[in-house]
Protein backbone atom coordinates (compact mmCIF):
# COMPACT_ATOMS: atom_id res chain seq x y z
CA UNK A 1 0.00 0.00 0.00
CA UNK A 2 2.16 3.13 -1.26
CA UNK A 3 -0.61 5.75 0.81
CA UNK A 4 0.80 4.48 4.54
CA UNK A 5 1.86 7.29 4.98
CA UNK A 6 -1.23 9.76 4.14
CA UNK A 7 -4.01 8.73 6.01
CA UNK A 8 -6.76 7.48 3.89
CA UNK A 9 -10.39 7.08 4.82
CA UNK A 10 -11.50 3.91 4.02
CA UNK A 11 -14.36 3.47 1.64
CA UNK A 12 -15.74 -0.11 2.75
CA UNK A 13 -17.82 -0.24 -1.05
CA UNK A 14 -15.05 0.38 -3.01
CA UNK A 15 -12.00 -0.51 -1.11
CA UNK A 16 -10.33 -4.40 -0.80
CA UNK A 17 -7.76 -5.04 1.94
CA UNK A 18 -4.74 -6.24 1.42
CA UNK A 19 -3.28 -8.53 3.74
CA UNK A 20 -0.67 -10.90 3.53
CA UNK A 21 2.56 -9.87 1.34
CA UNK A 22 1.74 -6.44 1.25
CA UNK A 23 3.53 -3.47 2.57
CA UNK A 24 0.53 -2.82 5.34
CA UNK A 25 1.72 -6.09 6.39
CA UNK A 26 5.49 -4.70 6.82
CA UNK A 27 4.45 -1.78 8.36
CA UNK A 28 2.45 -3.63 11.33
CA UNK A 29 5.54 -6.26 11.63
CA UNK A 30 8.41 -2.76 11.63
CA UNK A 31 5.90 -1.54 14.61
CA UNK A 32 4.59 -4.61 16.64
CA UNK A 33 7.58 -7.50 15.73
CA UNK A 34 6.75 -10.65 14.71
CA UNK A 35 4.98 -10.99 18.65
CA UNK A 36 2.05 -9.31 19.63
CA UNK A 37 2.36 -8.63 22.98
CA UNK A 38 -1.56 -7.85 23.29
CA UNK A 39 -2.58 -11.33 22.57
CA UNK A 40 -0.76 -12.99 26.24
CA UNK A 41 -3.94 -12.62 28.25
CA UNK A 42 -6.25 -12.94 25.26
CA UNK A 43 -8.88 -15.53 25.51
CA UNK A 44 -7.72 -17.10 28.72
CA UNK A 45 -10.97 -16.71 30.42
CA UNK A 46 -14.29 -16.02 29.66
CA UNK A 47 -15.33 -12.31 28.77
CA UNK A 48 -15.13 -9.78 26.52
CA UNK A 49 -11.91 -8.65 25.61
CA UNK A 50 -11.75 -5.50 23.17
CA UNK A 51 -8.58 -3.49 21.53
CA UNK A 52 -8.13 -0.25 19.21
CA UNK A 53 -6.22 0.16 16.12
CA UNK A 54 -3.61 3.02 16.87
CA UNK A 55 -0.55 3.31 15.02
CA UNK A 56 -1.01 -0.22 13.26
CA UNK A 57 -0.21 -1.70 16.99
CA UNK A 58 -3.67 -2.96 19.01
CA UNK A 59 -4.22 -1.44 22.86
CA UNK A 60 -6.38 -2.54 25.06
CA UNK A 61 -9.99 -0.28 25.13
CA UNK A 62 -10.72 0.99 29.07
CA UNK A 63 -13.39 -1.21 30.74
CA UNK A 64 -15.75 1.77 31.49
CA UNK A 65 -15.80 2.72 27.72
CA UNK A 66 -16.95 -0.82 26.42
CA UNK A 67 -19.48 -0.55 24.29
CA UNK A 68 -18.78 2.95 23.17
CA UNK A 69 -16.82 2.70 19.25
CA UNK A 70 -15.81 5.91 17.38
CA UNK A 71 -16.73 5.82 13.72
CA UNK A 72 -12.99 7.03 13.05
CA UNK A 73 -11.36 4.05 14.54
CA UNK A 74 -10.87 0.07 14.29
CA UNK A 75 -11.12 -2.65 16.94
CA UNK A 76 -10.64 -5.99 17.33
CA UNK A 77 -13.22 -7.58 19.92
CA UNK A 78 -12.81 -11.33 21.40
CA UNK A 79 -15.53 -12.63 23.31
CA UNK A 80 -14.39 -15.72 25.43
CA UNK A 81 -17.29 -17.94 26.65
CA UNK A 82 -18.10 -21.90 27.31
CA UNK A 83 -20.52 -23.76 25.92
CA UNK A 84 -21.91 -25.15 29.39
CA UNK A 85 -20.91 -23.56 32.74
CA UNK A 86 -19.68 -27.05 33.42
CA UNK A 87 -17.03 -27.29 29.86
CA UNK A 88 -13.59 -27.04 30.66
CA UNK A 89 -12.59 -25.99 27.14
CA UNK A 90 -13.20 -22.62 25.76
CA UNK A 91 -14.57 -21.37 22.56
CA UNK A 92 -14.38 -17.33 20.59
CA UNK A 93 -16.30 -15.56 18.33
CA UNK A 94 -13.57 -12.78 17.14
CA UNK A 95 -14.62 -9.85 15.69
CA UNK A 96 -12.84 -6.85 13.71
CA UNK A 97 -14.93 -3.68 13.58
CA UNK A 98 -14.68 -1.35 10.88
CA UNK A 99 -16.10 2.91 11.51
CA UNK A 100 -17.24 4.21 8.33
CA UNK A 101 -14.67 6.89 9.38
CA UNK A 102 -11.56 4.79 9.90
CA UNK A 103 -8.39 5.03 7.71
CA UNK A 104 -7.42 2.12 5.08
CA UNK A 105 -4.39 1.77 7.53
CA UNK A 106 -6.22 0.96 10.70
CA UNK A 107 -8.70 -0.96 8.74
CA UNK A 108 -5.79 -3.30 7.01
CA UNK A 109 -4.28 -3.94 10.18
CA UNK A 110 -7.19 -4.89 12.00
CA UNK A 111 -8.36 -7.36 9.40
CA UNK A 112 -4.66 -8.30 9.87
CA UNK A 113 -4.14 -8.36 13.88
CA UNK A 114 -7.63 -10.40 13.82
CA UNK A 115 -5.44 -13.17 11.76
CA UNK A 116 -2.56 -12.59 13.98
CA UNK A 117 -4.71 -13.59 17.24
CA UNK A 118 -7.11 -16.04 15.34
CA UNK A 119 -3.85 -18.05 14.51
CA UNK A 120 -2.47 -17.40 18.54
CA UNK A 121 -5.81 -19.22 19.14
CA UNK A 122 -4.69 -21.79 17.08
CA UNK A 123 -7.63 -21.60 14.89
CA UNK A 124 -10.55 -22.04 17.14
CA UNK A 125 -12.27 -18.66 16.84
CA UNK A 126 -15.45 -17.98 14.93
CA UNK A 127 -14.16 -14.90 13.24
CA UNK A 128 -16.23 -11.93 12.14
CA UNK A 129 -15.58 -8.97 10.27
CA UNK A 130 -18.17 -6.15 11.12
CA UNK A 131 -18.81 -3.03 9.78
CA UNK A 132 -20.70 0.07 11.23
CA UNK A 133 -23.96 0.05 10.36
CA UNK A 134 -24.60 -3.55 9.60
CA UNK A 135 -23.27 -5.13 12.58
CA UNK A 136 -24.61 -8.65 13.07
CA UNK A 137 -26.82 -9.82 15.53
CA UNK A 138 -24.14 -11.86 17.85
CA UNK A 139 -21.72 -8.48 17.45
CA UNK A 140 -24.20 -6.24 19.34
CA UNK A 141 -25.63 -9.52 21.54
CA UNK A 142 -22.70 -8.03 23.90
CA UNK A 143 -23.82 -5.02 24.59
CA UNK A 144 -26.90 -3.87 26.74
CA UNK A 145 -25.84 -0.53 25.08
CA UNK A 146 -24.51 -0.14 21.61
CA UNK A 147 -23.14 3.06 21.29
CA UNK A 148 -21.24 4.99 18.29
CA UNK A 149 -19.92 8.19 18.21
CA UNK A 150 -18.07 11.12 15.96
CA UNK A 151 -14.40 11.24 16.77
CA UNK A 152 -11.54 8.77 16.77
CA UNK A 153 -8.07 8.34 17.94
CA UNK A 154 -6.85 10.77 15.10
CA UNK A 155 -9.07 13.37 16.12
CA UNK A 156 -9.57 12.50 20.37
CA UNK A 157 -11.98 10.91 21.50
CA UNK A 158 -15.10 13.48 21.82
CA UNK A 159 -17.10 11.86 24.22
CA UNK A 160 -19.41 12.96 26.73
CA UNK A 161 -17.75 15.14 29.03
CA UNK A 162 -18.82 17.17 32.00
CA UNK A 163 -18.59 20.51 31.38
CA UNK A 164 -18.75 20.40 27.02
CA UNK A 165 -17.97 23.38 25.35
CA UNK A 166 -21.31 26.22 24.72
CA UNK A 167 -21.41 25.59 21.05
CA UNK A 168 -22.00 21.48 21.43
CA UNK A 169 -24.83 20.15 18.95
CA UNK A 170 -25.31 16.34 18.84
CA UNK A 171 -27.89 14.07 17.20
CA UNK A 172 -28.35 10.45 18.85
CA UNK A 173 -30.47 8.11 16.55
CA UNK A 174 -31.91 5.76 19.73
CA UNK A 175 -33.19 2.50 18.86
CA UNK A 176 -34.32 -0.80 20.62
CA UNK A 177 -33.56 -4.21 19.24
CA UNK A 178 -33.64 -7.57 20.10
CA UNK A 179 -30.89 -10.06 19.22
CA UNK A 180 -29.89 -13.79 20.74
CA UNK A 181 -26.22 -14.68 20.87
CA UNK A 182 -25.28 -16.90 18.05
CA UNK A 183 -26.15 -20.53 19.10
CA UNK A 184 -27.76 -19.70 22.79
CA UNK A 185 -31.15 -21.06 22.99
CA UNK A 186 -32.33 -18.44 24.98
CA UNK A 187 -35.14 -15.75 23.93
CA UNK A 188 -33.54 -12.44 22.32
CA UNK A 189 -32.75 -9.89 24.79
CA UNK A 190 -33.30 -5.88 23.77
CA UNK A 191 -30.40 -3.77 23.29
CA UNK A 192 -29.99 -0.19 23.03
CA UNK A 193 -28.48 0.62 19.64
CA UNK A 194 -26.99 4.74 20.11
CA UNK A 195 -25.92 5.97 16.66
CA UNK A 196 -24.33 9.68 16.55
CA UNK A 197 -25.74 11.64 13.36
CA UNK A 198 -25.00 14.54 11.10
CA UNK A 199 -26.93 17.07 13.33
CA UNK A 200 -29.29 18.35 10.50
CA UNK A 201 -32.91 17.83 9.08
CA UNK A 202 -31.47 15.31 6.72
CA UNK A 203 -30.72 12.97 9.91
CA UNK A 204 -34.55 12.91 11.13
CA UNK A 205 -36.54 10.04 9.75
CA UNK A 206 -39.86 8.12 10.67
CA UNK A 207 -39.06 5.68 13.45
CA UNK A 208 -37.25 5.31 16.81
CA UNK A 209 -36.43 8.18 19.00
CA UNK A 210 -33.93 10.80 18.22
CA UNK A 211 -31.79 12.73 21.38
CA UNK A 212 -30.46 16.38 21.28
CA UNK A 213 -27.66 17.53 23.02
CA UNK A 214 -26.90 21.23 23.33
CA UNK A 215 -24.87 21.07 25.91
CA UNK A 216 -27.00 22.70 28.62
CA UNK A 217 -29.78 21.77 27.22
CA UNK A 218 -30.89 18.14 25.86
CA UNK A 219 -33.91 17.31 24.39
CA UNK A 220 -36.00 14.08 23.58
CA UNK A 221 -37.86 13.69 21.00
CA UNK A 222 -40.43 10.14 20.13
CA UNK A 223 -41.24 9.70 17.43
CA UNK A 224 -45.11 8.27 16.21
CA UNK A 225 -43.28 4.93 15.22
CA UNK A 226 -41.45 4.09 18.57
CA UNK A 227 -42.39 1.82 21.33
CA UNK A 228 -42.91 2.74 25.06
CA UNK A 229 -39.83 0.80 26.06
CA UNK A 230 -37.82 2.29 23.39
CA UNK A 231 -38.83 6.08 24.84
CA UNK A 232 -38.14 5.20 28.19
CA UNK A 233 -34.56 3.64 27.61
CA UNK A 234 -33.89 6.68 25.23
CA UNK A 235 -34.67 8.50 28.76
CA UNK A 236 -31.93 6.89 30.57
CA UNK A 237 -29.58 7.27 27.69
CA UNK A 238 -30.42 10.89 28.24
CA UNK A 239 -30.37 10.61 32.23
CA UNK A 240 -26.58 8.86 31.66
CA UNK A 241 -25.70 12.33 30.00
CA UNK A 242 -27.25 14.34 32.79
CA UNK A 243 -25.07 12.51 35.45
CA UNK A 244 -22.00 12.76 33.78
CA UNK A 245 -22.80 16.86 33.87
CA UNK A 246 -23.59 16.67 37.56
CA UNK A 247 -27.26 17.56 36.42
CA UNK A 248 -25.92 20.90 34.75
CA UNK A 249 -28.50 20.75 31.90
CA UNK A 250 -32.43 20.75 31.52
CA UNK A 251 -34.09 18.21 29.84
CA UNK A 252 -36.98 18.85 27.60
CA UNK A 253 -39.22 15.69 26.00
CA UNK A 254 -41.19 15.77 22.90
CA UNK A 255 -43.50 13.62 21.41
CA UNK A 256 -44.67 13.87 17.36
CA UNK A 257 -48.19 13.80 18.21
CA UNK A 258 -47.75 16.35 20.30
CA UNK A 259 -48.58 20.22 19.41
CA UNK A 260 -45.00 21.08 20.60
CA UNK A 261 -42.97 18.66 18.75
CA UNK A 262 -42.68 21.65 15.90
CA UNK A 263 -40.30 23.40 18.80
CA UNK A 264 -38.19 20.43 18.92
CA UNK A 265 -37.96 20.58 14.40
CA UNK A 266 -37.54 24.05 14.70
CA UNK A 267 -33.74 23.22 15.99
CA UNK A 268 -33.27 21.95 12.20
CA UNK A 269 -34.56 25.06 10.12
CA UNK A 270 -37.64 26.22 9.34
CA UNK A 271 -40.58 24.41 7.95
CA UNK A 272 -38.83 21.11 9.01
CA UNK A 273 -41.09 17.78 9.29
CA UNK A 274 -40.43 14.22 9.32
CA UNK A 275 -41.49 12.44 6.41
CA UNK A 276 -44.60 10.17 6.66
CA UNK A 277 -42.56 7.11 5.15
CA UNK A 278 -38.76 6.88 5.30
CA UNK A 279 -37.69 6.23 1.31
CA UNK A 280 -34.23 4.39 1.31
CA UNK A 281 -32.49 7.55 0.83
CA UNK A 282 -33.72 9.15 3.43
CA UNK A 283 -33.09 5.89 5.66
CA UNK A 284 -30.00 5.96 8.17
CA UNK A 285 -27.35 3.77 6.73
CA UNK A 286 -27.51 1.15 8.94
CA UNK A 287 -31.55 0.38 7.40
CA UNK A 288 -31.50 -0.62 4.09
CA UNK A 289 -33.24 -2.88 1.45
CA UNK A 290 -32.23 -6.29 1.01
CA UNK A 291 -31.31 -8.00 -1.71
CA UNK A 292 -33.82 -9.92 -3.22
CA UNK A 293 -31.42 -12.86 -4.19
CA UNK A 294 -31.07 -16.88 -4.17
CA UNK A 295 -28.26 -18.68 -1.85
CA UNK A 296 -25.18 -19.36 -3.60
CA UNK A 297 -22.28 -21.61 -2.82
CA UNK A 298 -18.38 -21.42 -3.88
CA UNK A 299 -15.78 -23.71 -4.15
CA UNK A 300 -12.68 -21.78 -3.12
CA UNK A 301 -9.38 -23.71 -3.42
CA UNK A 302 -5.65 -22.70 -4.49
CA UNK A 303 -4.59 -26.39 -5.64
CA UNK A 304 -4.02 -25.19 -9.10
CA UNK A 305 -1.37 -22.61 -7.80
CA UNK A 306 -4.28 -19.61 -8.20
CA UNK A 307 -6.82 -19.21 -5.77
CA UNK A 308 -9.79 -20.08 -7.77
CA UNK A 309 -13.61 -19.43 -6.82
CA UNK A 310 -15.83 -22.06 -8.41
CA UNK A 311 -19.80 -21.98 -8.65
CA UNK A 312 -20.97 -25.39 -6.34
CA UNK A 313 -23.88 -26.52 -8.27
CA UNK A 314 -27.59 -26.59 -6.21
CA UNK A 315 -29.37 -28.60 -4.95
CA UNK A 316 -27.40 -27.35 -1.66
CA UNK A 317 -26.96 -28.74 1.27
CA UNK A 318 -24.04 -29.14 3.76
CA UNK A 319 -23.22 -32.55 1.90
CA UNK A 320 -22.03 -30.15 -0.67
CA UNK A 321 -18.97 -29.35 1.29
CA UNK A 322 -15.08 -31.23 1.23
CA UNK A 323 -12.71 -31.15 4.34
CA UNK A 324 -10.13 -30.26 1.48
CA UNK A 325 -11.63 -26.55 0.30
CA UNK A 326 -12.82 -23.39 1.78
CA UNK A 327 -16.21 -22.59 1.09
CA UNK A 328 -18.05 -19.49 0.69
CA UNK A 329 -21.93 -19.22 1.23
CA UNK A 330 -23.45 -16.62 0.01
CA UNK A 331 -27.07 -15.98 2.14
CA UNK A 332 -26.48 -12.37 1.89
CA UNK A 333 -30.62 -12.57 0.70
CA UNK A 334 -31.29 -13.79 3.95
CA UNK A 335 -34.12 -10.95 5.33
CA UNK A 336 -33.26 -11.26 8.88
CA UNK A 337 -29.22 -12.16 8.74
CA UNK A 338 -27.47 -11.58 5.68
CA UNK A 339 -24.27 -12.71 5.87
CA UNK A 340 -21.15 -14.35 3.87
CA UNK A 341 -20.30 -17.26 5.76
CA UNK A 342 -16.74 -18.76 5.16
CA UNK A 343 -16.67 -22.64 5.73
CA UNK A 344 -13.21 -24.03 6.54
CA UNK A 345 -12.66 -27.78 5.87
CA UNK A 346 -10.29 -29.14 8.32
CA UNK A 347 -7.59 -30.10 5.81
CA UNK A 348 -7.83 -26.83 3.82
CA UNK A 349 -4.43 -25.51 2.69
CA UNK A 350 -3.14 -22.89 4.98
CA UNK A 351 -2.89 -19.65 2.21
CA UNK A 352 -6.99 -20.93 1.66
CA UNK A 353 -7.48 -20.95 5.38
CA UNK A 354 -5.39 -16.97 6.59
CA UNK A 355 -6.62 -15.44 3.44
CA UNK A 356 -10.47 -16.55 3.45
CA UNK A 357 -12.49 -13.29 5.21
CA UNK A 358 -9.69 -11.16 2.07
CA UNK A 359 -11.18 -13.18 -0.70
CA UNK A 360 -15.26 -13.48 0.75
CA UNK A 361 -14.69 -9.36 0.66
CA UNK A 362 -13.01 -9.47 -3.15
CA UNK A 363 -16.29 -11.73 -4.03
CA UNK A 364 -18.50 -8.72 -2.66
CA UNK A 365 -16.67 -6.12 -4.87
CA UNK A 366 -16.84 -8.75 -7.75
CA UNK A 367 -20.23 -9.19 -7.02
CA UNK A 368 -21.35 -5.76 -6.86
CA UNK A 369 -19.13 -4.70 -9.79
CA UNK A 370 -20.95 -7.44 -12.27
CA UNK A 371 -24.60 -6.63 -10.37
CA UNK A 372 -27.21 -5.89 -13.04
CA UNK A 373 -28.95 -2.28 -13.27
CA UNK A 374 -30.51 -2.02 -10.43
CA UNK A 375 -29.86 -4.68 -7.92
CA UNK A 376 -28.39 -3.65 -4.88
CA UNK A 377 -25.38 -5.31 -3.55
CA UNK A 378 -24.27 -4.60 -0.05
CA UNK A 379 -20.69 -5.61 0.54
CA UNK A 380 -20.68 -3.95 4.15
CA UNK A 381 -23.10 -7.14 5.46
CA UNK A 382 -20.70 -9.24 7.82
CA UNK A 383 -18.69 -11.97 6.90
CA UNK A 384 -18.40 -14.86 8.89
CA UNK A 385 -15.60 -17.35 9.17
CA UNK A 386 -16.29 -21.29 10.75
CA UNK A 387 -14.73 -23.95 11.01
CA UNK A 388 -15.40 -27.47 9.92
CA UNK A 389 -17.01 -29.36 12.96
CA UNK A 390 -17.58 -25.92 14.65
CA UNK A 391 -20.37 -24.45 12.73
CA UNK A 392 -23.24 -22.22 14.16
CA UNK A 393 -26.75 -22.50 13.93
CA UNK A 394 -27.61 -19.67 11.87
CA UNK A 395 -24.66 -21.39 9.53
CA UNK A 396 -26.63 -24.49 9.04
CA UNK A 397 -29.86 -23.28 8.79
CA UNK A 398 -28.13 -21.12 5.32
CA UNK A 399 -27.56 -24.42 4.07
Amino acid sequence: MSHLSKPTVYDIEDSNIALLGSDLEKCVREHAGDKENAWVDAGRESGLQIWRIEKFGVVPWPKDRIGSFYDGDSYVVLHTYKKTPEDESLLYHLHFWLGENTTQDEAGTAAYKTVELDDHLEGKPVQFREVQGYESHQFLSYFPRFISLKGGVATGFHHISQHPPANTRKLYHVDLSHHAAMGEDHPARSHLTVREVSATAQSLVAGGVYVLDKGSHILQFNTKESAGQERFKAAEFVQSIVNVRQSHCDITVFDENDSSAGRFLHEFGEGVSLPLHSSPSMRPPYVQDREILSIGIFRLSDASGAVVLEKVLPPYSKACLSSDDVFLVDAASSSSRPTIYVWIGNAASLNERRLAVQYAQHYLYEKKRKAEPGLQVLVAIPIVKLQEGHETSDFLEAV
